[in-house]
């Protein structure tokens, strides 16, 4: 059985390179480019063209990240504090009206109009130390079973900001997307 949802892709981000690495106090790297762009062009088994991951042999079951705005909503909720732009997240696709937790270790797809791109969903996307730094103290914490999910892009395609329509074979709840999970490995 394959189930059909609506979803949106609230924002595609692509870095060349790392801006977050080494220790947090030090600051991130002043001369990394984040990008937010309407589309990107999604290859299969390396990730997203142009971003730091692209063909990385260690990252490909990982090379797109993905985070629910619901997540991210809920961190600024827990913490009493606004939260900036989901941009700070790092992660590549930003969507709302998607529960992820369910997609790890199982073939979904995403259409956002240039017909579908599959992906396998993989283990989560873990917050690190910068998010104390990047956000606002206390969020890596509060983003603790909220990171988001990494997954292998299986097929080449094109995603874009916008409604977008997904097909998975197992059930979702979008009023879930904001709750932490609390199975923190991935699933085989």
């Amino acid at each position: 059985m394959v189930f059909h949802y609506r979803a949106e892709i609230l924002q595609l981000l692509v870095s060349p390179a790392h801006a977050y690495f080494g220790r947090a106090k030090d600051g991130p790297a002043d001369d990394v480019p984040t990008n937010l762009v309407d589309r990107v062009e999604v290859v299969a088994n390396k990730g997203i063209r142009g971003d730091r991951f692209f063909g990385v042999k260690a990252h490909t079951e990982a090379a797109v990240t993905f985070l629910a705005a619901e997540a991210w909503d809920a961190v600024g909720e827990v913490l009493g504090v606004d939260v900036p732009d989901t941009a700070a997240a790092r992660r590549n696709v930003v969507v709302r009206g998607l529960e992820l937790d369910p997609l790890r270790a199982v073939e979904f797809e995403i259409d956002s109009g240039d017909g579908p791109v599959r992906f396998r969903g993989g283990r989560p996307a873990h917050p690190c130390s910068w998010m104390d730094r990047m956000v606002v103290d206390g969020a890596r914490k509060a983003l603790i079973g909220r990171g988001g999910l990494r997954a292998e892009p299986l097929t080449d395609g094109i995603l874009r900001v916008g409604r977008v329509v997904v097909l998975s074979p197992v059930e979702l709840d979008s009023s879930k997307a904001a709750l932490p999970v609390k199975r923190a490995q991935p699933i085989k």
